[in-house]
């Protein structure tokens, strides 16, 4: 979904129940400021090129690609560029209800920007690339580890931490996560978080300090071995297939594949076939 108005284009790339994530593009010249408006959603914006200045409820601060400012529905801005070449910005949009489990479990986003550090900047810039590449099987646990880092560092003791914190217990959390995408290996880190009543940015830390990995490239194994098996039976179609598992489409599970084994499903198949 594309959106365009007075040299702004706003364009959604992902899209869930939990999050939006946007790239938006300014081709204004020097501007002064533009009219009010309501955001009407909780959102983290990166900015990647340019620098303009934003009225926030009549409070100025100045705008550039060092740092991250937010969004909110209660919230009326203005922007205004003090020199040409506009600006390019990542916004991720989140829900409310995936805002309350990071943000300590409350709702709302700081009133002023932040810094932006260097590898959460570069976290979002990858991202983007992956989603206009067509890579989207890791986007909801990037953006709830874009959106946990930079939330804690506006303050660290109001992001989730989560529980449990014991050894054991984060054992227990790991083999609970492995064991539900085993019964549903669509789900996404949020899906998992809510069915282990933890918070999506504490169980990605704890799964990833615990097995090595992510939880998306876990799943992605995770689901290559099942394809593995559908294929050896004979699957005739790849984008069934590919819906079953819960990849976006037939492209995006032949790359995962790829990655995995060297080689295309359509190989594979004929490899594995037994009759």
């Amino acid at each position: 979904m594309s959106e365009q108005r007075q040299g702004l284009s706003k364009t959604a790339l992902a899209e869930s129940p939990d999050f939006v994530l946007e790239m938006v593009e300014c081709g204004c010249g020097t501007t002064g400021w533009s009219a009010p408006e309501s955001v009407g959603r909780y959102g983290i914006v990166f900015v990647r090129r340019g620098c303009f200045r934003r009225r926030l409820n009549g409070s100025e601060s100045f705008v550039d690609p060092a740092l991250v400012y937010f969004e909110r529905p209660e919230d009326e801005q203005q922007i205004a560029h003090p020199v040409a070449g506009g600006d390019s910005c990542t916004a991720l949009y989140l829900s409310e209800a995936l805002l309350t489990t990071i943000w300590g479990g409350d709702l709302g986003l700081p009133d002023g920007p932040v810094a932006s550090d260097g590898a959460t900047d570069l976290n979002q810039r990858l991202l983007l690339t992956a989603v206009l590449r067509g890579d989207t099987g890791d986007v909801a646990e990037v953006v709830v580890d874009l959106a946990s880092r930079v939330l804690e560092r506006s303050a660290p003791k109001r992001v989730s931490s989560g529980r449990p914190a014991t050894l054991q217990a984060r054992r227990r959390l790991v083999g609970e996560a492995r064991e539900a995408l085993s019964e549903n290996p669509r789900a996404g880190v949020v899906e998992l978080a809510h069915r282990l009543a933890v918070s999506p940015h504490h169980l990605s830390r704890v799964f990833r300090s615990e097995t090595g990995e992510t939880i998306s490239r876990y799943r992605n194994r995770l689901r290559v071995r099942l394809a593995l098996e559908l294929l050896a039976e004979g699957e005739p179609r790849l984008a069934r297939l590919a819906a079953e598992l819960g990849f976006a489409d037939q492209a995006h599970l032949a790359r995962v594949v790829r990655r995995e084994l060297g080689a295309t499903p359509s190989l594979l198949r004929e490899r594995l076939a037994t009759a």
